[in-house]
């Protein structure tokens, strides 16, 4: 199926001053998108539209709900600058695209995020937002340092059964009834669940009105503000569902009346710590190296099955093991990135080709702005009365025709140049970044192996007695490894 793209037009009044149309850039994108055969669905267009921020505009609504809504999967534009007016905006925009699956093309900047160098490009996006989060983080840090240990509190939130005054926890008569019930009824019969469902059935509710679950008991049966003493800032979120315990210096703390005494405080959570000790958390479902990127000759992915460490093919049952399957493919790529001659000149080809291509480029804008200057100087002749009108336009026609011949062509050149040069970088990138990989391969941890794999591998084929690698934007492993099928490791 063909990738579907959508062309962003957006030309500053000095871009059309110099000459640079919303038309020309919109032939321009479309030449870009047949080299790459792609399929051009709709063309989002703000020329002429400046002030507010791109993301305010209607038409980047309605780019993102066709983003959203997979009618697009790609979106390609002039340049950076014509999609973000600053690097927070930038970083917005690009998130959009990440979470979509989508990707972003920019031809000056020679960015198209569906190539390995491109995704690059996403990596540096995402490492510069993560800056900007963690900067801000230490900020607010700080902060809440200070206030926890001057014992003030972070925020306006109290310990289900207390509530703040004066900066001092003062006991909530309503809730620590509830509270103290919970530890009374849980060291008795040792069961969240069952404590939640006794504090239900008599009418009672947490804070926010909802009903108490096993996860809300825990909760307040654990929290040592119960016993006389509530210690605040002593967690930090370090995922969606993750946290980690802070140093204590971070740590606030506040003295309280207890609500119950130390001993069943201590009861209670000693059968918390006991329950937590039998239960083992269920590990990870693996992810396995070539999940998505293996298929079997006859063209079905292959999938590891859970009884047995084989990729397998459902349709025609063909099988082959996990471990040997990897020791193939680092066999291939050793092959494949110690072939220095080859990729060499590989590459040195592809620089030729974008050479002569680029100076063709040069040639034809040349060759453009000379006949301009041509028909301006005629016209001044004429305007002199150096020339008659008959001779003027004897001239001239023949120049606007050419000109406009040289201008239709302009578009298909720049982009033939764009192709070329986002694909050269590409491989060139990918070439530096694997020459190693087979030496280190070993010591990668599993996630960086799955990584490396999806960056540098399209596609794994196995069948018919042989594995057939295909690396992104560079020649197949079958090309460059038929005579040395055989090499080990070493």
């Amino acid at each position: 199926m063909k990738k579907r793209v959508g062309i962003w037009i957006r030309v500053s009044t000095e871009d059309q001053a110099q000459g640079d149309s919303p038309e020309h850039h919109e032939h321009r994108a479309r030449e870009y998108a047949k080299f790459n055969n792609w399929n051009v669905m709709e063309v989002y267009d703000l020329a002429g539209i400046s002030g507010k921020t791109v993301m305010e505009q209607p038409e980047y609504q309605r780019m993102l709900a066709d983003l959203k809504r997979g009618h697009i999967t790609g979106l390609i534009f002039s340049k950076l600058a014509r999609v973000a007016r600053n690097t927070k905006e930038l970083l917005d925009v690009a998130e959009v695209f990440r979470k979509q699956n989508a990707d972003m093309i920019s031809l000056q900047e020679k960015i198209d995020t569906s190539t390995p160098a491109g995704r690059l490009f996403y990596t540096m996006i995402a490492a510069m937002a993560q800056w900007e989060r963690e900067e801000t983080v230490e900020r607010v840090n700080a902060s809440v340092v200070t206030r926890a240990k001057l014992g003030k509190s972070i925020n306006g939130s109290s310990p289900f059964g207390f509530e703040w005054k004066d900066r001092k926890l003062i006991q909530k008569r309503d809730e620590a009834v509830i509270r103290r019930k919970a530890y009374e009824s849980f060291v008795q019969c040792r069961r969240k669940g069952q404590v939640a469902r006794e504090l239900n059935a008599a009418g009672y509710r947490t804070r926010d009105g909802s009903i108490w679950r096993d996860t809300s008991i825990v909760r307040i049966l654990q929290c040592p503000s119960a016993k006389g003493m509530y210690f605040f800032n002593r967690m930090r979120q370090t995922g969606t569902w993750r946290t980690e315990l802070k140093p204590e210096s971070e740590w606030g703390k506040v003295e309280c009346e207890p609500i119950v005494s130390e001993e069943i405080w201590n009861q209670a959570n000693q059968i918390i710590e006991e329950q937590l000790k039998a239960w083992k958390k269920p590990g990870k479902t693996p992810i396995h190296l070539f999940s998505g990127l293996a298929y079997c000759s006859c063209g079905n992915k292959m999938y590891v099955n859970a009884r047995t460490p084989k990729y397998f093919c459902r349709k025609c049952c063909n099988k082959i093991p996990i471990a040997d399957l990897e020791t193939v493919v680092r066999q291939k790529l050793k092959v494949f990135f110690t072939q220095s001659e080859q990729l060499a000149e590989h590459l040195q080809a592809a620089d030729r080709n974008l050479a002569e291509k680029t100076a063709l480029l040069e040639m034809h804008q040349r060759e453009i702005q000379k006949i301009k200057d041509e028909v301006a100087k005629t016209h001044r002749l004429y305007l002199d009365d150096q020339i008659s009108s008959k001779g003027f336009g004897d001239i001239v026609k023949p120049a606007e025709q050419r000109l406009s011949q040289l201008q239709t062509e302009l578009p298909k050149l720049q982009a033939e140049v764009d192709f070329l040069s986002v694909n050269n970088l590409s491989a060139d990138e990918v070439a530096r970044e694997a020459t190693t990989l087979y030496e280190r391969w070993p010591s990668l941890p599993s996630e960086d192996k799955r990584r490396i794999i999806e960056a540098l591998v399209e596609k794994v084929e196995i069948g018919n007695g042989k594995i057939d690698i295909t690396l992104s934007y560079l020649p197949t492993s079958e090309e460059l490894c038929k005579s040395q099928q055989g090499l080990g490791l070493g």
